[in-house]
């Protein structure tokens, strides 16, 4: 058992898969062996058109846009299998979305809101993308690997033991019998009810504060390698005793290692660096349940009798 707590903007581009259109032409005729040297052939289309409905033209690109959005295992079909099944679905897509038109169905005021909203958004996140995406570059995570990672000394962590049980009277004759010479493996094994530690005489392994409840890395942080606690402490999962076998700095992690925490962490800092710099610029008026405006000011200090 581990001793653990109680249980805007943060997609990253995904890159596509690279998508090849079907090959329908057939084979150029081999030229007369008395012919002029034929001119270069003309580079392929990148974006060839590849579908169309009702004059509505679809390209190679709408599909690769689709196919961004795809999970990772979706996007390893053949290309021009997942070719052919995003583009069945662009092209249901937009028979739909043309019977819908016919029908007026985007005058309504229900679907002109939920239009408009879609809208909104999708210029909110073009705009937060534009804007974050030049501030999250590979120099940037090094950066901040340096600053918050390379630069700082690593967390004390510490290996500990630890037998658990019920009550403080049964903690308290734990400790008399280790005192007597008891081993703690042996008693961790017999009587913690802890079983996922307790079939490993206690072991805990290496941990650092944040890992465990406050009351127990209080505990276990103020103690010496080589002591066993002299008081049981009580956490919501029942009383402790705590044998402390060694301290460390933990090591500093790899770039590698958290490198996208980091990317995230930054994405998150600077949009909310954007979003503040937005709302610095208009004017934002809250109001009460009774539609009056809130002032954003502090109230006035009482006059003085």
């Amino acid at each position: 058992m581990r001793l653990t707590r109680p249980a805007l903007f943060c997609a990253a581009l995904i890159s596509g898969t690279t998508l090849v259109a079907p090959a329908f032409a057939a084979p150029a005729p081999a030229a007369p062996a008395n012919a002029a040297p034929a001119a270069a052939a003309a580079p392929a289309d990148a974006n060839p058109l590849i579908a169309s409905v009702n004059g509505q033209k679809i390209y190679l690109d709408d599909v690769k846009k689709a196919a961004a959005g795809l999970p990772p295992q979706a996007r390893q079909l053949p290309p021009n299998t997942l070719v052919n099944i995003l583009l069945n679905q662009i092209v249901s897509q937009k028979a739909i979305q043309i019977d819908a038109l016919k029908e007026g169905l985007e005058k309504k005021p229900d679907v002109k809101a939920q239009m408009q909203d879609a809208a909104d958004n999708a210029l909110q996140n073009a705009y937060l993308q534009e804007k974050v995406a030049p501030m999250v570059t590979e120099d940037a995570i090094k950066q901040a690997y340096q600053a918050n990672y390379a630069s700082k000394k690593g967390e004390q962590e510490i290996h500990a033991r630890h037998i658990l049980v019920a009550d403080e009277a049964t903690a308290k004759d734990v400790i008399k019998q280790l005192d007597k010479g008891a081993k703690f493996e042996d008693l961790a094994k017999k009587l913690s009810t802890d079983k996922g530690s307790g079939a490993s005489g206690g072991d805990l392994g290496w941990f650092k504060k944040d890992d465990m409840l406050p009351e127990f890395s209080k505990a276990a942080f103020a103690m010496k390698p080589g002591t066993i606690s002299q008081t049981p402490v009580k956490t919501q999962y029942g009383w402790h005793v705590i044998q402390v076998l060694a301290t460390r700095e933990a090591p500093v992690p790899p770039l590698d290692q958290v490198h996208d925490e980091i990317r995230q962490q930054l994405i998150r800092d600077n949009v909310r660096k954007i979003v503040e710099e937005a709302q610095s610029k208009v004017k934002i008026v809250r109001y009460d349940a009774q539609g009056k405006p809130i002032s954003d000011a502090p109230a006035a200090a009482p006059a003085k009798k």
